[in-house]
Formats: C-alpha cells, structure tokens, sequence
C-alpha cells in the first residue's frame, strides 16, 4: 500500500451531464452528544466533495483520502480534483477491497500512510468506498492524532443506508466481526447516487437486506413499499431509490440521536445481525452482508413466531419480501458452528447475547437469551425452509 498524488482525470460524462438542480435530493441533519453533521443523498455529489468539505472545515489544509482498489479507479481523481479547486491538498491511499483487509495490518499501514502525509488536527480523512473504506478509514481518522476529522463518501447502498451514519468504524478480529473499533462520528457524509450504477445487480441485491431492515423495525410505511415492489435497480426508479435511501438514513439518525453508543434503543439496529454476522463468518464473508443479515431476520423471525413472540404471519410477511428481493431466506450452515460465531459477536453479555426480535409492523424489542436458549432458536429458524 503506497501514498500518491492522486491524478487528475477529467469528470465522468454521465455525472458531468446531470442537471445542477438534481445535484442534492435529500439533506438530513444528525445531531449527536459528540457531533452535528450533514448526510447529503443525491447526484453528482463526487465532484462536490471539495467545496462542501471545505464548508464544514474551513481550516483544513490537507485531506487524505482512502479507498480501496475496486472503488479508488472509478471516484478518486474526481474526488482529488474536487478537493484540489477547494483548496486542500488530496493524498490517496489504496488497500486490496474485501473483508479480509478489515484487519489490524491495514489499519497499521493506513496509520503509517496518514503520519506520512502529514496531517494536522485541522486536517481530515476522506473516506472513500463501500462499508468496508467506511469502517477502517474511519477507525484511522479516529485514532491518528487521538481523532482527526473524517468525510464518509459511500459508494455502495449499503454504506449509504447503514454504514456511513452513525459513527461506528471498526475492524475484524481472528475471533469475530467488528470487534476493534470506536464510536466517532463524521463531520460530513456525501451519499452520490450515481456511484450505485457502477454496482454490479447482485452488489445492489445484496444491499437491500438493510433497506428491508429498516422497514422492519422502525417504518411500516417503507415495508409495505418494499412488500408493494422490489426496489429496483439504480436508473430504473431514481426518485424512488433517492428517497428510499433517505428514509433509511432518518431512520438511522432518529435512533442513534437518542442512544449514541448503542447502550439502549441503537441495538435495534442489530436486527438480523446476530445470526447473520455468524451466517456470515460461517461463509468466510463470501456471502454478502446484507445477504447474510437478510437470512438473520428470516431466521429469527420464524424462531420468534414459534415462541410466540411474534404472529406467524408477520415472520411469513419479512420472509416473503426478502425472497422478492433476490435474498436468501435460510443458511445451510452447522447450528454448532453458527452458535460459536454467535457467541463470539461484540452484542454479548456474559453467557448471554441480546436478541432483537420483531413483534410488529415497524416493532421490535431486545431479548436477552443464554447461550442454550440462542442455540434453541436457531434449530427453530434455520435450515427449515
């Protein structure tokens, strides 16, 4: 991994061509305890990274921007170019794209890139990618200089609904997902909707399973929605897609506002999370994450039903829109092996794990079960459609 000087190659004809009205959709403000910051979902945001930055951080000098190497070819010299005509000098720093980097050697090296480059505490981090640049490029801004500011500019859906908002960053560790990390929020998030073209359609699929959880757990308006019609691809219903994608964010932003650190109503946010982050390690991250989260809901889900936690037809109803969506409903995977990924998850608690489990429309609570009784309902949800 090398710092450059990222190039300056000329915009995107297709962003370059978008109306200056259609430039930003939505604006959401969040307003935390530690920050109050921007979420900005629309179009040709890429080439208005500089200017905006430079409207929340007026004394900054310096951006380093980090992304990885599926993402870096297609944003980052527009994204340089913006932050160069805004007056701040763009450094990049590439790693390999996938889970596997989420570790403490990059995080190592990225430290290592940002003290090469120089940066002040009035200088910023850019964070540029999908959950995976969100997470680590965040967790570095946190830690170089005891917390520089960062700048999340999401590319994939599921950075753009999830990820970016909310101020988690992280890394993994040998013994489980996201168990190194820190709450620190952004001073600014730029959601450009175009970037969701260059997805592929099982990346845009994928990212749906925490569109769904939303809808799950906070909205019935937005389930009915997604139970009406699959949301589709980018181009298709670009209105739709803007405001579906702000809807999230509010949702988000609503409940991190009243519990910044997930010591109360932010592990609602979980849902799904606790088998599929097991779903998910199980498959040695082959599996998307929002796939692995969408087969969580069902799993718990149909284990809730069966307790009698929830009605039958509402597990029925979440397993239905999942399937419409392309997402996996079920996992093949060992219940011995999910429940040792399970346990290991940051949401335990001794010998117990809290449990978010739906019990209506737009409702859910946490549960906390023992180990014996997690294991219990996993045989209930999964490998059984």
């Amino acid at each position: 991994m090398t710092i450059q000087e990222p190039g300056r190659a000329c915009q995107d004809p297709v962003r370059a061509a978008r109306p200056q009205d259609e430039r930003t959709a939505h604006a959401i403000e969040v307003q935390t305890p530690s920050r109050a910051y921007q979420v900005r979902v629309g179009w040709g945001l890429i080439d208005q990274v500089g200017p905006l930055t430079r409207e929340v951080l007026p004394k900054a000098g310096r951006a380093h921007v980090i992304s990885e190497t599926n993402v870096a070819p297609l944003y980052a010299d527009a994204v340089a170019a913006s932050l160069r005509e805004a007056g701040l000098e763009p450094t990049l720093q590439v790693f390999e794209a996938g889970e596997a980097s989420k570790s403490v050697a990059t995080l190592s090296d990225l430290l290592e890139g940002l003290a090469a480059a120089e940066l002040s505490r009035d200088d910023l981090v850019v964070a540029l990618g999908g959950g995976v640049a969100g997470d680590i490029g965040g967790l570095a801004a946190a830690l170089y200089l005891r917390g520089i500011p960062v700048v999340q500019v999401p590319t994939s859906l599921l950075a753009m609904v999830d990820s970016s908002v909310g101020g988690k960053t992280a890394i993994d560790l040998a013994a489980g997902k996201n168990l190194a990390g820190a709450f620190f929020q952004p001073s600014l998030v730029l959601a450009d909707l175009d970037c969701l073209d260059t997805l592929s359609p099982r990346q845009f699929t994928d990212s749906c399973g925490e569109v769904i959880k939303c809808g799950v757990i906070a909205d019935a308006d937005l389930f009915r929605d997604l139970e009406a019609a699959p949301l589709g691809l980018p181009g298709t219903e670009p209105e739709r897609l803007a405001a579906t994608v702000a809807r999230c964010v509010q949702i988000k932003r609503d409940v991190v506002q009243q519990d910044e650190r997930e010591g109360g109503i932010r592990q609602i946010l979980n849902f799904g999370h606790t088998i599929g982050h097991a779903i998910e390690a199980a498959n040695h991250f082959e599996l998307g994450h929002g796939s692995s989260v969408a087969a969580g809901m069902c799993a718990v889900a149909r284990a809730s039903a069966a307790r009698g936690w929830c009605a039958q037809e509402l597990a029925d109803r979440i397993c239905s829109v999942v399937a419409a969506q392309g997402l996996p409903t079920d996992t093949s995977v060992d219940h011995e092996e999910l429940l040792s990924y399970a346990v290991h998850d940051k949401k335990r608690h001794g010998s117990s794990v809290n449990l978010v489990v739906p019990e209506a429309l737009g409702r859910v609570r946490v549960q906390r079960v023992s180990f014996q009784e997690l294991r219990d309902l996993i045989d209930l949800g999964c490998g059984v459609s």
